[in-house]
């Protein structure tokens, strides 16, 4: 991934360096597993301990001759070692090492990834909470539909990565396997306990059953998962680039000190970190579909899978930890126009509360076809010559047979709308406001 979306911390765990220490994560651990059955000498594995290190340019260097990583990396070890080296590497085939290696990068990264999950939940939380009862339009295809607030709808963000978290949660144990079962998947040349030893070591699972490689739809779920978290922030990012339109503008991304919105036009203020993230989350979701491909492999094996990981490994790790970071930071300063909400809400002269005089007219014994019309005619003068919705019922004799002015200055009040709000709130935050 390119240094722009890449954070330190998880840029760390996917370096070159960092593949080849999980490798030797790997084979030390395999070591110490048949040394404790006594099939490595104990001073020859106090050799390897001390010793074993691997140098990643003459890794290079090896490979353009022998035209194999694994191969490459071994005799770099050996190098390091020296003859206590023959005692490594022993019954394994190179994808033990490989697969069981990605298995923990792909571990160190989601736990990264909870801690980015985190954030995001409590900058969700926090701002459900601030605007609980913030009143705005809701919308549907983009018009004016009924009264919400801003919380209710942060609420919804909230729980869905609620789901989010439990998802991640359950893709990064999935992908927390390990497997040391030699060539083909047999243990043919290497007993099971070494494989339980070597995962209960590095904090892995062992593959219950494998062939040459762990099979990919673990590592499906891993990226599909990625690409699900992706879509939330995409669907938060969306709706704030909706909310920041100039005609709209009941929410906009903090604009810092000299931070400029256009090389041409010096009143712009863009809300680039949506546009970001929405870009961010089509590159996970392009991710996602590449990790499907990979469940089908020939056979026990081949290595159509190893080059698509190569990339998506550190990709989507880094850009997920990236979008993580750039949307609770969004969140956490976004900028909210209540009074604007309030404003646009009242653009319609009244029309939102159309529904409430439809079960009205009903509820008096109008029949519900004909209340339809009789509400629709009168919303339609609204659209057409901007005139005031409860002035066009009051005057119109089909409504006032059966609703006076007073039943309609009630069926024109907002608390209705809100009035279940915090019953909601208490579903989504059994736990409470937070202190």
């Amino acid at each position: 991934m390119i240094e722009r979306y890449t954070r330190p911390e998880m840029g760390a765990l996917w370096t070159q360096d960092a593949k080849y220490q999980a490798w030797l994560d790997v084979e030390l651990a395999a070591c110490r597993a048949l040394a404790a059955r006594g099939e490595i000498p104990a001073e020859a594995l106090t050799e390897i301990e001390a010793k074993a290190a691997f140098d990643s340019a003459r890794i290079a260097e090896i490979e353009l001759e022998v035209k194999h990583d694994v191969i490459a990396f071994l005799t770099s070890v050996a190098e390091f070692v020296g003859p206590s080296s023959r005692f490594i590497h022993v019954g394994l085939t190179s994808s033990d090492v490989v697969d069981t290696g990605f298995g923990l990068q792909l571990k160190r990264s989601g736990e990264l990834l909870l801690k980015g999950m985190d954030r995001l939940c409590v900058a969700l939380e926090q701002l459900a909470w601030k605007h609980k009862d913030t009143v705005m339009m809701g919308r549907s295809h983009g018009i004016h539909a009924e009264p919400i607030t801003f919380g209710l709808k942060v609420a919804v963000w909230y729980a869905e990565a609620q789901r989010n978290h439990q998802r991640l949660q359950h893709a990064i144990n999935a992908v927390s396997a390990g497997m040391l079962s030699g060539a083909v998947g047999t243990f043919a040349n290497i007993d099971p306990d070494i494989e339980e030893a070597v995962c209960r070591e590095l904090g892995l699972s062992p593959e219950l059953a494998s062939t040459q490689v762990i099979s990919r739809d673990r590592h499906a779920e891993f990226f599909n998962t990625l690409a699900i978290i992706a879509g939330s922030i995409e669907k938060i990012a969306v709706e704030i680039r909706h909310l920041q339109r100039t005609e709209v503008l009941e929410a906009e991304e903090p604009f810092t000190t000299g931070q400029k919105g256009s090389s041409a036009m010096p009143h712009k203020r863009n809300p680039i970190l949506s546009e970001n993230l929405t870009g961010l989350a089509r590159l996970l979701r392009g991710y996602a579909s590449m990790a499907l491909e990979d469940i089908a492999l020939w056979h026990e094996r081949d290595i159509s899978h190893s080059s698509v990981e190569r990339v998506i490994g550190p990709d989507a790790c880094i850009v997920m930890d990236f979008m993580f970071h750039r949307v609770s930071g969004l969140l956490e300063k976004l900028v909210v126009y209540p009074r604007n909400m309030m404003d646009n809400l009242n653009q319609m002269h009244g029309l939102i509360f159309s529904q409430r005089v439809l079960l009205a007219l009903t509820a008096k014994g109008m029949l519900r076809e004909n209340a339809y019309r009789v509400v629709q005619r009168n919303a339609m003068q609204v659209w057409e010559k901007q005139a005031d919705f409860k002035a066009l019922l009051a005057a119109d004799p089909d409504v006032s047979q059966y609703l006076q002015e007073q039943d309609l200055a009630e069926l024109f009040d907002l608390a209705y709308h809100t009035r279940n709000i915090d019953r909601i709130f208490a579903r989504v935050f059994p736990q409470g406001r937070p202190q």
